[in-house]
Protein backbone atom coordinates (compact mmCIF):
# COMPACT_ATOMS: atom_id res chain seq x y z
CA UNK A 1 0.00 0.00 0.00
CA UNK A 2 1.29 3.54 -0.90
CA UNK A 3 3.51 5.56 1.59
CA UNK A 4 2.31 9.10 2.53
CA UNK A 5 4.01 11.80 4.81
CA UNK A 6 1.24 14.65 5.64
CA UNK A 7 2.94 17.55 7.46
CA UNK A 8 0.86 19.61 9.53
CA UNK A 9 0.25 23.11 11.02
CA UNK A 10 -2.32 23.79 13.29
CA UNK A 11 -4.46 27.09 14.17
CA UNK A 12 -3.40 29.29 17.05
CA UNK A 13 -7.18 28.54 18.09
CA UNK A 14 -6.06 24.93 18.05
CA UNK A 15 -3.25 25.32 19.83
CA UNK A 16 -4.57 27.30 22.28
CA UNK A 17 -7.56 24.37 23.08
CA UNK A 18 -4.57 21.22 23.35
CA UNK A 19 -2.65 24.18 25.67
CA UNK A 20 -5.85 23.67 28.02
CA UNK A 21 -6.86 20.31 27.56
CA UNK A 22 -4.03 18.32 26.07
CA UNK A 23 -4.66 15.33 24.26
CA UNK A 24 -2.83 12.74 21.90
CA UNK A 25 -4.30 13.67 18.84
CA UNK A 26 -2.95 10.44 17.15
CA UNK A 27 -5.37 8.50 18.75
CA UNK A 28 -8.36 10.81 17.66
CA UNK A 29 -7.64 10.65 14.03
CA UNK A 30 -6.75 7.06 13.65
CA UNK A 31 -10.85 6.12 13.00
CA UNK A 32 -10.29 8.54 10.06
CA UNK A 33 -7.62 6.51 8.08
CA UNK A 34 -9.40 3.43 8.73
CA UNK A 35 -12.41 4.87 7.44
CA UNK A 36 -10.41 5.60 4.50
CA UNK A 37 -9.27 2.09 4.46
CA UNK A 38 -5.68 3.33 5.24
CA UNK A 39 -3.35 2.95 8.19
CA UNK A 40 -1.47 5.63 10.16
CA UNK A 41 2.02 4.43 10.91
CA UNK A 42 3.83 7.11 12.59
CA UNK A 43 2.49 10.44 14.43
CA UNK A 44 5.11 12.95 15.71
CA UNK A 45 4.94 16.78 16.99
CA UNK A 46 7.69 19.11 14.97
CA UNK A 47 9.08 21.95 15.31
CA UNK A 48 9.10 24.89 12.76
CA UNK A 49 6.83 25.26 9.97
CA UNK A 50 4.93 22.24 10.65
CA UNK A 51 3.50 21.35 13.85
CA UNK A 52 2.95 17.65 13.23
CA UNK A 53 4.69 14.97 11.03
CA UNK A 54 2.63 11.55 10.20
CA UNK A 55 3.36 8.99 8.32
CA UNK A 56 0.36 6.59 6.75
CA UNK A 57 -0.48 4.06 4.07
CA UNK A 58 -3.00 4.49 1.93
CA UNK A 59 -4.56 2.84 -0.92
CA UNK A 60 -4.34 5.17 -3.26
CA UNK A 61 -3.80 9.13 -4.00
CA UNK A 62 -7.92 9.90 -4.06
CA UNK A 63 -7.86 8.44 -0.46
CA UNK A 64 -4.91 10.36 0.51
CA UNK A 65 -6.20 13.28 -0.93
CA UNK A 66 -9.64 13.07 0.96
CA UNK A 67 -7.69 12.50 4.08
CA UNK A 68 -6.22 16.02 3.79
CA UNK A 69 -9.71 17.37 2.62
CA UNK A 70 -11.21 16.29 5.84
CA UNK A 71 -9.16 16.91 8.31
CA UNK A 72 -8.23 20.53 6.44
CA UNK A 73 -12.43 21.14 6.57
CA UNK A 74 -12.35 20.94 10.30
CA UNK A 75 -11.04 24.08 10.79
CA UNK A 76 -7.90 23.49 13.27
CA UNK A 77 -5.58 23.17 11.13
CA UNK A 78 -3.88 26.01 8.83
CA UNK A 79 -1.93 24.04 6.76
CA UNK A 80 -1.22 20.61 5.41
CA UNK A 81 1.28 19.28 3.20
CA UNK A 82 0.87 15.77 1.69
CA UNK A 83 3.78 14.20 -0.18
CA UNK A 84 3.54 10.97 -1.55
CA UNK A 85 6.63 8.30 -0.07
CA UNK A 86 8.81 5.68 -2.17
CA UNK A 87 10.74 3.15 -1.07
CA UNK A 88 14.47 2.86 -1.73
CA UNK A 89 13.80 -0.17 -4.13
CA UNK A 90 11.15 1.89 -5.85
CA UNK A 91 13.40 4.73 -6.30
CA UNK A 92 15.57 2.90 -7.70
CA UNK A 93 13.06 1.13 -10.44
CA UNK A 94 12.47 4.73 -10.97
CA UNK A 95 16.33 5.67 -11.83
CA UNK A 96 16.34 2.47 -13.76
CA UNK A 97 12.96 3.92 -15.74
CA UNK A 98 14.49 7.44 -16.16
CA UNK A 99 17.91 5.92 -17.71
CA UNK A 100 15.47 4.12 -20.65
CA UNK A 101 13.41 7.46 -21.16
CA UNK A 102 16.01 8.89 -23.36
CA UNK A 103 15.41 12.53 -22.69
CA UNK A 104 18.36 14.70 -24.31
CA UNK A 105 19.03 18.38 -22.36
CA UNK A 106 18.77 21.36 -24.68
CA UNK A 107 21.98 22.27 -26.44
Amino acid sequence: MPLYMYQVSYTPEAWADLARKPQDRSEAIKPMFRSLKGRLLNFYLSFGEYDLVVIAQMPDDESAAALSIAASAGGAIKSIKTTPLMTVRQGLQSMRKAKRAGYAPPA
